[in-house]
């Protein structure tokens, strides 16, 4: 289920230049749903980010127990 989905929407004040304003309205591009799904999207590089820090350490010595023993299905693996 993506963030955004059925959540209930706040006001909120932004600043935008001006004329980009202008341009999405001329296309008639609605800015509350770009701003929704970049967030979403910032949101999801940053949590992502954010848990690869975090676990740093166990993946590496994974890769490092990968390396020297392989892993569990390789006797068992046709490809």
């Amino acid at each position: 289920m993506r963030m955004g989905t059925k959540a209930r929407k706040v006001p909120t004040n932004l600043s935008v230049r001006e004329d980009l304003v202008r341009r999405a309205k001329e296309l008639e591009i609605n800015l509350s749903e770009v701003l929704d799904a970049a967030l979403e999207d910032a949101i999801r590089r940053e949590e992502q980010r954010a848990w690869l820090a975090a676990n740093k350490d166990a993946i590496a010595q994974y890769n490092e127990f990968v390396e020297k023993n392989g892993v569990f299905s390789d006797d068992w693996r046709r490809f």
